[in-house]
């Protein structure tokens, strides 16, 4: 097992995340335009359902998502991402017993699901939009920074990279430091590369062969690759047929020191994920 280059305990509100092993996040996209699931769990009690199943299926954490990033994925206003997200929020807080993250850029859906139980802030845009570092830092919550270009619905045109490991480190290494003279400490932050954001096949095997070299940046990573367009282009399959190239990210990321891997298929990861914690647990 990996040693860890920082602190095991992520404190993620009212609860605590234990980095010395790694989690299963379980997505929950209240959107109608998602990429996957799009719909599907768009009204609280459908979204309560599915996120008990997550629960119970071994997620132990649950990110919460009201604007779909998908490539061409329109920007929503905050007031229409707060009313898909703050409801969902407030009733997996009142009845379930799971770190909630919510994926968001806004700062209004991070102050308000803040104060309604969320424990982690999970930014596609790394805490850019206008007001979005400030809100972060008085919520007290820890942060996802993730590695992107431009937004959505432009940054699968020609993205381009000398070194693209090198430069998602660069870049999520920056977006630190902003952190840190907002008043958001290291210890609070986890990072991820941003597989299938700005980023072409050649691209994404490439950040994922090299995922060693983010443990540099001393921080948790998180990875998100669970039926992405890599998976497709590299097995030639339709999005109905990515489960096990994705089971394959899943464990491939774990044996390269992933913390958190966030993930549609809640169940069969964490098979994946404990056959590996009884591998490397057997004397």
């Amino acid at each position: 097992m990996r040693e860890k280059l920082y602190s095991t305990r992520l404190s993620c509100g009212s609860r605590v995340l234990d980095l010395s092993r790694p989690h299963v996040m379980g997505i929950l996209n209240v959107t109608p335009d998602s990429f996957s699931d799009g719909g599907l769990h768009a009204d609280v009690d459908a979204a309560l359902r599915h996120a008990g199943a997550m629960v119970a299926a071994g997620a132990t954490l649950i990110d919460v998502g009201g604007e779909s990033t998908r490539p061409g994925a329109r920007i929503v206003s905050p007031i229409e991402e707060l009313e898909r997200v703050a409801p969902v929020v407030e009733a997996i807080a009142r009845e379930l017993d799971i770190i909630i993250s919510v994926d968001t850029s806004t700062p209004a859906v991070i102050r308000e699901t803040a104060r309604l139980g969320a424990g982690l802030i999970n930014d596609v845009r790394s805490l850019s939009r206008e007001g979005a570092l400030g809100a972060s830092a008085d919520s007290g919550l820890p942060v996802c920074l993730m590695h992107m270009r431009g937004e959505p619905g432009d940054m699968q045109n020609d993205p381009r990279y000398d070194d693209v490991t090198r430069e998602v480190a660069s870049f999520l290494r920056e977006r630190m430091e902003a952190c840190a003279a907002a008043g958001i400490p290291a210890d609070r932050i986890v990072l991820d590369p941003g597989f299938g954001f700005a980023k072409n096949l050649a691209h994404n095997l490439s950040l994922f062969n090299s995922l060693e070299q983010l443990h540099t940046l001393g921080r948790p990573l998180l990875i998100g690759v669970s039926r992405k367009s890599m998976v497709g282009q590299a097995l030639q399959r339709d999005l109905p047929h990515r489960l096990y190239g994705s089971l394959a990210l899943a464990a491939l990321a774990v044996a390269k020191g992933a913390s958190i891997l966030r993930v549609h298929d809640v169940a069969e990861t964490v098979d994946v994920v404990r056959m590996i914690a009884a591998v490397q647990a057997a004397e």
